[in-house]
């Protein structure tokens, strides 16, 4: 039965995490990456027509020449061996492969304890699915991924002081779409830089973006970290990236001769935060040109801060008049007064395209918010200083165990931002160089991005007279509210009873119509996603796939208000996005064709389009994702076997593509219901024992009944068990007889579509929901005016006093 790739790299992890017991991830990660480096190199080299492979395997270093070992007393030492001979044979590796000691008593354990952890980390990687010469099917990196994820967690357990080896895939993303690689139409080898490549994860994200060939060059000061940049850029398929150890601010590799940088195409760099003593020989004229005094040279960054250290180094390795880059750094280089004068520099050439406000705590180092800032030297084309497009990006995440995680709705709200160039209400606007050096180029976001409002806003006039203000009743439907007499329609009252609200906007014409229009948008695109999904084949490449009906799913959606998705800026728990902006489309131009028919700040569409993309991308992460790569490399084929017990349910069958449910669901359903009602009488008779026996109390004899139920328990018990065992011969016959449409059918039409119909609907619901309970905690804000407050003071002073005589005190 074919295994899922989220199974098998959860396995792996599994595996793994259990076997280093008391050592760091940070160090054991080296163990285990390399044993996966090997096995894919043993892999790689049993094609004998694969001619992409340019590195040595000598005889007896093999994958299987390790497992070999497995348990021998001297298993550790002849590893090591192996792994030697295999950076004698490939320089490239020295100091990658045998980088970890595997008779290293001190980590590993002693005596036993070593030979029985080696010989089971090379177990974990015997598992017959990570069979890597045939991977990278449909652009299925298998091993690829594997690594990543492993690194990922790795990262993740490593503490903020070791996980700085690795950029979150997420941020990786971002950054390769902010820099556009995927846009370049010149002619020749994109060339992509990183001169604190870490792991090297943001260089093979730009290289994915890229659309064709691609050269990757990069320098870390880690010397075990490049070795992990090294087996994965191999891992990856790239055996030619040039890759560096050395400290890039002090001793740049790249470059022509002694004092010239080699420049690139793009740039992309997560270089480490504020490094303190970053030049170490003190602040004086940079031999590189990156830094100094003189016309066009920036200032010394200041030593005891190398955040624009790493940035003019950025600046100084892009290609004149086209170079574009992405550098990660902390919100401190916006605006922090030492720092004034660089910025200045940097603003007054244009060569800041725009920054990126990130969420806190996505990083594995630092639990900082951090930034993206975008270069481009294009730019510096123009006569005089331009914009700077701003994005605050900062509340968009999800919680990720101890980290934060941008979702995909996430990334693609800011990609679309910072695609379109438009405002965005508290999300994204392009700022003037007048206005920035207005405020002393500081270049702080929420300067000229206004942030929603975090506190609840109290409108004293409302407080004093009673009412609702009209202006925040406006964000919701008007049946909900009244005009308030002797209020001029400054300020309205509750139409319905609080308890009643969820049913008014079930009966409001209007609100009805916009949820028609969102289910409409998001059935016309199940249609046409089930006539898509029914093609996929063989071979196909889900990645591609999923862009492309993530694509139609944001035109559908955004297609049942005819307007910008720009000027919703939409996230899930909005209604609509553009509650507080005149730019954003109102209540009545939604349900009209024919345009507003009001003015002012009113509602958008109740489920906007980012919020639906989320709920696709999250299936797609959950389910979909692992069905397609099925398909991908197997074809649409089903598999069904019993689990690893003498005795079991229908509903713990192993499968691959297709649960048994969704047939059962389909073809089965009275045989399910008559198990079920087996179990329901079980469980009814027992509560009835159960009850008798403790009516009876303990000295007592159990009532005469319970002998009967327990007959009737151990009849029904038989017969639930015969009903299982037919049911599953019914599955394994059905599953036994399924054509390639019966497959199609079943999981298209029975497991993805009613998925997805549910989320859409669920969606729809919780906004309906959210905003019955946002109307209620409004009106009860202003439920109790003043004079009503003053009223229940002078009621409660008088009782107090009332007492106070009773009890013969005066006051």
């Amino acid at each position: 039965m074919a295994i899922k790739k989220s199974q098998l790299y959860s396995t792996l992890w599994q595996a793994c995490d259990e076997l280093r017991g008391g050592m760091d991830a940070s160090q054991y990660k080296d163990y285990v990456l390399v044993v996966l480096f090997v096995k894919y190199l043993s892999d790689k080299a049993k094609l004998k027509t694969d001619d992409s492979l340019l590195l040595e395997l000598p005889d007896g270093c093999s994958f299987d020449d390790l497992v070999a070992l497995k348990n021998t007393p001297d298993i550790g030492e002849r590893v090591n061996v192996a792994l030697e001979r295999i950076a004698k044979a490939n320089p490239s590796l020295d100091g990658v492969v045998n980088n970890a000691d595997f008779a290293d008593e001190n980590r590993l354990g002693k005596g036993k304890d070593l030979v029985e952890t080696v010989s089971r980390l090379i177990g974990v990687f015997q598992n017959p699915e990570l069979d890597f010469s045939r991977n990278r099917a449909a652009d299925d990196d298998l091993i690829g991924d594997a690594y990543e994820y492993l690194m990922r967690n790795f990262a993740t357990q490593s503490g903020k002081s070791k996980g700085q080896f690795y950029t979150p895939a997420e941020v990786s993303r971002v950054m390769a779409r902010l820099i556009c690689v995927a846009r370049d139409s010149r002619s020749g080898v994109i060339s992509i830089y990183d001169p604190t490549c870490g792991s090297g994860s943001l260089l093979l994200r730009a290289r994915a973006e890229a659309p064709r060939e691609a050269s990757l060059d990069g320098q870390e000061l880690d010397l075990a970290t490049i070795g992990m940049a090294k087996m994965s850029m191999i891992i990856h398929g790239v055996d030619d990236a040039e890759l560096r150890h050395g400290n890039t601010l002090t001793d740049p590799l790249h470059r022509i001769d002694g004092s010239t940088l080699r420049t690139f195409d793009y740039v992309v760099a997560n270089p480490p935060f504020s490094t303190k003593n970053w030049l170490k020989g003190g602040a004086g004229e940079d031999p590189f040109g990156r830094w100094g005094s003189g016309d066009g040279v920036p200032p010394v960054p200041p030593t005891g801060c190398g955040d624009y250290a790493f940035l003019l180094h950025v600046v100084a390795s892009m290609k004149p008049g086209s170079g574009r880059a992405a550098v990660i750094l902390p919100h401190g280089v916006l605006f922090r007064d030492a720092e004034r004068e660089i910025r200045r520099w940097l603003l007054r050439r244009s060569l800041v395209a725009g920054v990126v406000g990130l969420p806190p705590n996505l990083f594995f180092g630092t639990g900082i918010p951090a930034c993206v800032i975008v270069l481009d030297k294009s730019r510096m084309d123009c006569p005089r200083p331009r914009d700077v497009f701003l994005i605050d990006a900062k509340d968009g995440f999800a919680k990720d165990g101890a980290k934060n995680r941008l979702r995909e709705l996430d990334i693609r709200r800011i990609v679309d931002a910072w695609e379109a160039g438009l405002p965005v209400p508290h999300f994204a606007r392009s700022v003037s160089f007048a206005e920035i050096e207005g405020n002393g180029f500081n270049l702080n976001i929420p300067r000229y991005v206004a942030p929603r409002p975090a506190e609840v806003r109290q409108d004293l006039v409302a407080h004093m007279r009673g009412g609702i203000p009209a202006d925040e009743a406006a964000r919701f439907p008007a049946c909900l509210f009244k005009p308030m007499a002797g209020a001029k329609g400054t300020r309205v009252r509750l139409a319905v009873a609080g308890e009643d609200i969820p049913a008014a906007l079930a009966r409001d014409p209007a609100t009805g119509r916009l949820a028609d229009m969102y289910l409409a948008a998001c059935k016309d695109w199940c249609a046409s996603f089930a006539a898509q999904a029914n093609k996929v084949k063989r071979g196909d490449d889900p990645k591609r796939l999923i862009a492309a009906w993530g694509d139609e799913l944001l035109c559908a959606v955004r297609g049942q208000t005819k307007v910008s998705p720009y000027d919703e800026g939409t996230t899930r728990g909005d209604f609509g996005g553009s509650l507080s902006s005149s730019k954003g489309p109102t209540f009545h131009a939604l349900l009209s064709s024919k345009g507003p028919t009001s003015v002012g700040p009113q509602p958008g569409p109740l489920v906007g389009p980012y919020a639906a993309y989320g709920l696709l991308m999250d299936y797609w992460a959950e389910t979909m994702q692992d069905d397609c790569y099925l398909v991908s490399r197997e074809g649409w084929k089903v598999a069904l076997a019993p689990p690893r017990k003498k005795t079991f349910s229908w509903e713990e069958l192993d499968y691959d593509l297709l649960p048994p449910k969704v047939v059962v669901d389909a073809r089965h359903k009275s045989e399910a219901a008559a198990i079920e009602a087996a179990k329901a009488s079980i469980e009814e008779a027992q509560t009835q024992i159960d009850e008798l026996v403790a009516d009876a109390g303990d000295d007592e004899e159990p009532p005469a009944e319970v002998a009967a139920l327990r007959k009737r328990i151990s009849a029904d018990r038989r017969k639930l068990k015969a009903l299982n065992e037919a049911l599953v011969e019914k599955l394994t016959a059905d599953y036994a007889r399924m054509t390639e449409g019966d497959i199609r059918n079943f999981v298209v039409e029975h497991k993805w579509l009613p998925d997805l119909s549910a989320r859409f609907q669920a969606e729809l619901d919780r906004t309906l929901s959210l905003m019955a309970s946002e109307v209620k905690a409004l009106a009860a804000r202003y439920e109790t005016p003043l004079h009503a407050l003053e009223a229940n003071v002078e009621i409660l002073r008088a009782k107090v006093m009332g007492h106070l005589e009773e009890m013969g005190v005066k006051p």
